[in-house]
């Protein structure tokens, strides 16, 4: 505990707790100025990262594109 006449010790503590409340301050700053700016930032950095990588589908579509001609040779077929 600071005594009266120990102003040196009273002015370094003063001192030390102004710093730990810039610390505090900066630590709790955000360098984006929105939650949209944030999220961009995040895709961004999420596609750089290839996480986002191209999409697989053309197996499906082949499949898919096989079944209706299938379907429609068989009513064709049905038909004739």
């Amino acid at each position: 505990m600071a005594r009266i006449g120990d102003t040196g010790h009273a002015e370094t503590a003063i001192l030390a707790l102004e710093a730990y409340a810039e610390r505090a301050g900066a630590a709790l700053a955000c360098a984006y100025s929105s939650s949209a700016e944030f999220d961009a930032a995040l895709i961004a950095e999420r596609r750089a990262a290839g996480i986002y990588g191209p999409k697989r589908h053309r197996k499906r579509n082949l499949a898919t594109a096989a079944a209706i001609a299938a379907g429609l040779a068989v009513i064709i077929f049905l038909i004739v």
